[in-house]
């Protein structure tokens, strides 16, 4: 339930914190959250919002430990979220609102959305509270609202834009790639929006992406360099100090 209030223990373990991580947020005005009856409640449709734009705008080594703090019980592999009939190699689109409808309209056509008119609004809902884009040319739309209901199995789609369009990066270049993804858990939204940030900032993918030549080698190369970031994350030490 996207209205859902919970307590600092459950939205502690919804964002993969401590108890003491989600004090210090309330502490510091960082988290939305409300006193009722002496204590801090959080309505989970803000939370969500909230942690996706947190994760987005991680640097690397933040983004590395929080990706190494969520349970191993939501470490699908992009594997599972992927095939090459979700990968668009020249999307031909123009505008932002564009791009939206075209990279959802691969979805309805996967039939693993159940209502395409909330995916889009929802999408639209997201963008309008803060872009999605991010520098280097990438951008990771996904509905404001995980609503269990609303698809068939959790996806990745992945679109090459012919031209690269304006979508309101903080860098203020206009993008070209674009990983669309929605997941039926709340849960492994943001492990996988993590994993996604953690690949774009500490491998090559992006211009492997930009110089393959079809959809089949762009998934080998997000799937190989999943491999070499989750291999870089075995051998490193957890990164000390704040998560979100």
């Amino acid at each position: 339930m996207p209205h859902r209030v919970l307590q600092l223990d459950e939205v502690a373990a919804h964002l993969h914190l401590s108890a003491e991580d989600v004090r210090r947020l309330i502490r510091d005005g960082e988290i939305p959250h409300e006193i009722r009856g002496g204590r801090p409640i959080f309505r989970r449709i803000e939370i969500d919002a909230w942690a996706s734009q947190r994760i987005l705008g991680m640097k690397a080594d933040r983004v590395a430990a929080y990706h190494s703090r969520t349970p191993s019980t939501v470490a699908n592999r992009l594997a599972d979220l992927l095939d090459d009939s979700l990968i668009l190699p020249a999307l031909t689109s123009r505008t932002k609102a564009s791009v939206l409808r075209d990279l959802a309209a691969v979805v309805e056509r996967a039939g693993l959305v159940h209502e395409p008119k909330v995916l889009i609004e929802s999408l639209v809902e997201r963008e309008n509270l803060c872009s999605t884009g991010l520098p280097g040319g990438l951008a990771i739309p996904h509905p404001r609202h995980h609503h269990p209901w609303l698809f068939a199995r959790s996806f990745l789609v992945v679109g090459r834009c012919v031209q690269a369009i304006p979508f309101g990066s903080p860098d203020r270049r206009p993008t070209d790639l674009f990983f669309l993804l929605g997941c039926q858990e709340d849960r492994l939204h943001l492990r996988t929006l993590a994993r996604l940030c953690l690949l774009a900032q500490q491998t090559a993918l992006l211009e492997t992406l930009r110089a393959a030549a079809d959809a089949a080698a762009m998934r080998a190369a997000i799937l190989a360099a999943e491999r070499e970031a989750l291999a870089a994350a075995a051998l490193a030490k957890t990164p000390k100090g704040r998560l979100l």
